[in-house]
């Protein structure tokens, strides 16, 4: 067998690899899907595999009924928060990428450093002051605190995004006395739509999904909906196919992120990956 035929064969058994392992990956889907359009009385770990006979969106109208309010909380978190720790991180990664200053390694370092410390370990802390400040059990209060986790990996991701842009440009808006913040406003900033939409994708994701602030941090009727969800979840009368809606419709927005903008994602990350 030649070189070019083991190649074919290689990528053939490759793609039957991934398809099955897609596959594998999407049982579970499947099952949440097929669940969600199936009445009450026909849900049943039998007929769990089973197409719906009739299709009911009974289950899709109680779960909106149910989350409808914390959906609005979670959008009203998710994107200022995503919006704000994007445009820090964007800042930041200019000024440690573009305007080395004496000690940029050591603030890059700590800044970094925040990514690592569990959210456990700061719950209690933040909770009394979230209380002090007066923004605890508010929505104001979980963006702040997305925000301020949400910076470090921000910042990494522009910081390495804007070492991909070549330093002439910034020196050529210098000799044009163009300032600081001139420069990331009209030379920087228009060539950041890849930066931001990785972090946009990644901060919208992990502040969407999130529980533990969610639940520790605000009571009804001011939580995410993620909070909503485990309370359907942990309901004492179960409806499974309620239930499969539910999450269904909590994973459609993260879903359509994706769909729309996944295109962006793995060329931002690879974005400064030579010269980082």
């Amino acid at each position: 067998m030649n070189t070019l035929a083991l190649r074919r064969v290689s990528r053939t058994l490759l793609y039957v690899v991934l398809t099955l392992l897609a596959a594998l990956y999407l049982v579970p889907v499947y099952v949440v899907v097929v669940t969600s359009l199936k009445s009450n009385a026909s849900v049943s770990l039998a007929q769990m595999w089973n197409l719906p006979n009739v299709l009911s969106f009974s289950s899709i109208a109680n779960a909106w009924a149910q989350l409808g309010p914390n959906f609005i909380n979670s959008f009203e978190l998710a994107i200022p928060a995503t919006l704000i720790s994007a445009l820090i991180g964007a800042l930041n990664g200019y000024a440690l990428s573009k305007w080395r200053f004496k000690g940029s390694s050591v603030v890059y370092f700590f800044i970094l450093f925040g990514m690592f410390i569990p959210y456990q370990s700061v719950l209690i802390p933040l909770l009394k002051v979230l209380d002090v400040i007066g923004l605890y059990n508010t929505i104001a209060g979980l963006i702040l605190v997305h925000v301020v986790y949400g910076i470090p990996i921000a910042t990494l991701i522009f910081r390495n995004y804007y070492t991909s842009i070549p330093t002439e440009l910034i020196e050529a808006g210098k000799i044009d006395g163009t300032g600081y913040w001139g420069i990331f406003r009209y030379i920087i900033l228009p060539l950041s739509v890849s930066g931001f939409v990785v972090a946009g994708i990644w901060q919208f994701t992990q502040i969407w999904n999130n529980f533990l602030f969610a639940v520790s941090l605000t009571n009804p009727p001011d939580q995410p909906v993620t909070v909503a969800l485990v309370n359907i979840a942990g309901s004492q009368t179960v409806q499974w196919n309620v239930q499969m809606a539910s999450a269904l419709l909590v994973s459609v927005p993260t879903l359509l992120v994706y769909i729309l903008l996944g295109k962006f994602f793995v060329r931002g990350l690879l974005a400064g990956s030579v010269k980082g």
